[in-house]
């Protein structure tokens, strides 16, 4: 499978903005590098998940009604920060908690459990 890369230094913002311009019912904060629902937060259990980007659309793609409220992408193969997923927790939490969806790769589990106790 061939993949289309204007620069390979910009993959990740360049699938951001290619997630924002297909699909306006999604809210991208370009700097943190995170897919929110547009309507988010709502009064709900939130969701959250996340991963290194390189899989689009895995993570970002479930960001919609009834599913993820926010996706985090990190750099390529490699997990977003916590600094990231905190601000995706705070982005979405509505008031009734919000859920982490991690993975079982060892950088995921560590980033977005040192966010959940920041949070």
């Amino acid at each position: 499978m061939k993949k289309l890369i204007n620069d390979p230094r910009n993959v990740v913002a360049d699938a951001l903005q290619g997630m924002s311009a297909a699909h306006p019912q999604l809210r991208i904060d370009h700097d943190k590098r995170i897919i929110f629902r547009a309507s988010a937060p709502q009064k709900k259990v939130a969701l959250v998940s996340g991963g290194g980007s390189g899989h689009e659309p895995l993570h970002g793609g479930f960001v919609g009604t009834g599913m993820l409220d926010a996706a985090v992408a990190g750099e390529i193969f490699t997990s977003p920060t916590p600094d990231q997923v905190s601000a995706a927790i705070e982005g979405v939490d509505g008031g009734q908690g919000v859920l982490l969806i991690i993975k079982n790769y060892t950088g995921d589990v560590l980033n977005f459990q040192m966010a959940a106790e920041l949070a």
